[in-house]
């Protein structure tokens, strides 16, 4: 997987990057299925200019789509595990649908007919 962090108007956090390596790496675990050179997740650490929280966004472009994913809070490490968790469970979706899961769901089973009476 291609990874590419960008600051905009935030300054340089090796924390945040080290958390952000952990966490593509989780994710790089729910990938196998793909070439790895041509997953590419694209992280964007911005300031809102409103509130002042820290803004994440992330973009991860696989040969079969594009996923985003976007939070904000005030703590660095609770936007990074919000917005990732939020990114995995599509990617799981994106997986399901690839994979055709919902046409394999079992049906209801039917009802035992009725047994006939001797008298």
């Amino acid at each position: 997987m291609k990874l590419s962090i960008v600051f905009k108007e935030v300054d340089r956090h090796a924390p945040a990057e080290k958390s952000l390596q952990r966490c593509a790496e989780k994710l790089n675990k729910l990938l196998k299925s793909f070439d790895p050179d041509l997953v590419q997740l694209h992280c964007v650490f911005s300031k809102v200019p409103r509130t002042g929280e820290l803004g994440l966004a992330l973009n991860l472009t696989l040969p079969t789509g594009t996923l985003h994913a976007t939070d904000e809070s005030e703590h660095l490490p609770a936007v990074c595990k919000s917005t990732f968790a939020e990114l995995e469970t599509q990617v799981k979706k994106h997986i399901a649908r690839l994979r055709k899961d919902h046409e394999w769901k079992r049906k209801r089973p039917r009802p035992a007919p009725p047994e006939e009476v001797l008298a």
